[in-house]
């Protein structure tokens, strides 16, 4: 309370479908004195609450499994213009990140980032403010690497990361601009199996997004 006014709360509306994420996630946020945070699984309900509930901000779980991210978001900006809109996801794919754009969302999140990112995420895109993912020019990792790779040292770089027969092969498709998805196709694997080898990549190679990843793939052939 502030000047005997009660502080305006931010209400926050989360949609995931994993129960255990969503209640963790939705219990910590309403720690906080100046957020209100309901949640909802991944279907026709969260649209239903979202009328009734009237959020400030929708953290949005891009991996739904009942209906598409995409789809929700258009159907989120379209009935509530005002709510500010936040995918979450573990690694923001670049087309992916354009499309959600065009659809209006106000920021990204990786599933992974701390609660401190989270509530400053939150409080920022309620001001106006866009977060979304960092671009390769502001990652000082794909500098060392794109560095290393006009002096002619990508085999050793490549050696040093110790990447595997099946990371390579992600790091092909990626290379070629196709999405999580369809390399799942490709490779006949889990959408999660794929993700988890990006992950490990990026690890390896000490790059922060997608983009950088098929940048590099670019700068020479892996075997």
């Amino acid at each position: 309370m502030k000047n005997g006014l009660i502080m305006a709360q931010i209400r926050v509306l989360l949609i995931e479908d994993n129960r255990l994420l969503r209640d963790g996630t939705t219990a910590m946020l309403n720690e906080q004195r100046d957020i209100r945070a309901v949640s909802s699984a991944g279907n026709s309900g969260a649209l239903e609450k979202a009328g009734k509930f009237m959020p400030d901000v929708v953290l949005l779980d891009v991996g739904l499994r009942s209906r598409n991210s995409l789809k929700v978001l258009e159907s989120l900006k379209k009935r509530f213009p005002r709510t500010e809109v936040v995918v979450m996801d573990l690694i923001p794919v670049h087309s992916e990140v354009a499309a959600f754009v065009k659809a209006g969302v106000s920021g990204f999140i990786p599933k992974d980032a701390t609660l401190d990112k989270f509530l400053q995420t939150i409080r920022a895109v309620v001001k106006g403010v866009r977060i979304l993912p960092p671009t390769m020019a502001d990652s000082l990792f794909s500098r060392i690497v794109e560095s290393a790779i006009q002096e002619g040292e990508v085999a050793r770089v490549i050696a040093a990361s110790k990447l595997t027969k099946r990371e390579q092969h992600v790091v092909r498709f990626l290379a070629k601009g196709q999405s999580v998805t369809e390399i799942a196709v490709s490779l006949r694997v889990t959408v999660f199996t794929v993700k988890s080898h990006v992950r490990n990549i990026l690890d390896k190679l000490a790059l922060h997004t997608r983009l950088e990843l098929a940048s590099f793939a670019q700068s020479d052939k892996l075997t």
